[in-house]
Formats: C-alpha cells, sequence, structure tokens
C-alpha cells in the first residue's frame, strides 16, 4: 500500500501535465546510455513446425523474456476491450489507484510506479498494472471495477 514515508520518486505518478518545453533536455537521470535494438520473436500458433515453435518460445522465454503470439484465435474485439480496461485503470482519480498500490511483485493485483527504480541506470518512469490469472482467478471484488468485466 502507498504510504506518505516514501519519496517522492516511490509515489506512483499522477497525470502528466506536459512534456518539457522545446529545447530544454531531460534530466541525465531519464535519459538511457545504450539503445537498445530488440527483435521480438513472433510465434504462429498455427505453424504446422511445433518442435521448431516450442523451440523458438524457449529461447525467446529463456533470453529475452517476451514474444508476439499470432493466431491465437483471441478475437480483436477482445484485445482492444483489454486496452481500454488498462487505460480506464489508469484514467481514474489518483485516490482510487493508490488503494492498488504495491512494490511487491509477487503480489497477484499489482499497481506500481518505477518498479526498477533501486536497480535501473536511468529512471524509467512507468505506472505498471497487472494481475495474474491463473492458475486460480482473484474474486471479482479484488479486481479494479473499471477494468474488472474484461478480466474475468
Amino acid at each position: 500500500m502507498w504510504s506518505s514515508k516514501l519519496s517522492t520518486k516511490q509515489k506512483p505518478a499522477s497525470k502528466a501535465s506536459s512534456m518539457p518545453e522545446s529545447g530544454k533536455s531531460l534530466p541525465s537521470s531519464f535519459t538511457h546510455r545504450t539503445p537498445l535494438a530488440v527483435k521480438i520473436p513472433v510465434i504462429d500458433l498455427q505453424s504446422t513446425h511445433r518442435a521448431s515453435m516450442m523451440e523458438m518460445i524457449r529461447e525467446a522465454s529463456a533470453n529475452l523474456g517476451i514474444f508476439q503470439v499470432t493466431n491465437h484465435g483471441i478475437p480483436v474485439s477482445v484485445m482492444d476491450e483489454a486496452v481500454q480496461g488498462v487505460r480506464r485503470f489508469h484514467e481514474q482519480d489518483y485516490e482510487v489507484k493508490k488503494g492498488f498500490y504495491t512494490r511487491d511483485l509477487s503480489s497477484t493485483l499489482v499497481y506500481i510506479s518505477n518498479y526498477d527504480l533501486y536497480s535501473s541506470p536511468a529512471l524509467n518512469w512507468r505506472d505498471i498494472f497487472f494481475s495474474f490469472m491463473a492458475p486460480l482467478p482473484l474474486p471479482p471484488e479484488e479486481l479494479p471495477e473499471v477494468c474488472r468485466d474484461i478480466q474475468i
């Protein structure tokens, strides 16, 4: 739970009002020194080459931690509603969102800012919201009301 004892850097972000004025640069703590050039693997679930598909999943999971899945059968409308649900969560009043705030990434429902605050060489300001729905989903009343329907 968010506490007033947290430093300003640890508190969840409220709505950002603007970007720096033109010609002004961000503080060095907000910039990364090396650009990332990552190619995200694409896994096609309709592939007939199951062994190579499984190897791609294993390799991407072990080495990169992310991959894109295509031909999974989830309708675009469902994916769009999931995006809208997350947007609705982030657009809520700060007082509502702080009830979900935690720095405990093992929680089943997490809302956090600056998840890598103490480990990254550059500040990575992001408000992140996620929940684990497997193996057992959370009871509906524990999910944020604005995105409860899409998560169930």
